[in-house]
């Protein structure tokens, strides 16, 4: 399963929902459903204008963990 750190890097850059959501162009609500991981998929150019702002790699924000079943 894919896990989603993009709340850590924000609170490590010290960046509000509301800024980067204006500075990537996304809605705030987007935004929110890509923090919560409840988000399908993420477009590159999306993902691309998260990096360039919040100044990371994608593999800062986005993390695999494998999923066990007990």
């Amino acid at each position: 399963m894919i896990k989603v750190n993009l709340d850590r890097v924000m609170l490590e850059r010290k960046i509000s929902s509301k800024v980067l959501a204006e500075k990537v162009g996304i809605t705030q609500a987007n935004l929110s459903i890509l923090k919560t991981g409840k988000a399908r998929g993420i477009r590159f150019a999306t993902l691309e204008k998260i990096c360039q702002t919040l100044n990371c790699h994608p593999g800062d924000i986005l993390e695999y963990e494998e999923k066990t079943d007990i």
